[in-house]
């Protein structure tokens, strides 16, 4: 599977409560969970909000599958970037 960033532009995300993250979470989760059960390989990682977006990172077979979650689960993809490579401090000691 391919490791993706997902900019999601989603206006006062930054102010939500825990209540409504933890409901935008368990939205998501029942699309993966859907997805997973049609044999789609799409899991979710993490995300970081700020601001009015948040930073997703997603595992997936391919692009396609990060844009139907976006549209199953109503949050949008405004920007979905495929990761090349992890570096890390580590990274610099070779």
């Amino acid at each position: 599977m391919n490791r993706y960033i997902i900019e999601r532009d989603i206006p006062e995300i930054g102010s939500a409560d825990r209540e409504t993250l933890a409901g935008a979470a368990a939205k998501s989760n029942g699309v993966l969970s859907a997805m997973q059960g049609e044999q789609k390989s799409i899991q979710w990682e993490q995300s970081f909000v700020a601001g009015d977006k948040t930073f997703c990172v997603y595992l997936a077979d391919d692009e396609a599958l990060i844009a139907e979650h976006a549209e199953r689960s109503g949050f949008p993809a405004s920007l979905v970037t495929r990761v090349a490579n992890v570096i890390d401090p580590v990274t610099a000691e070779g």
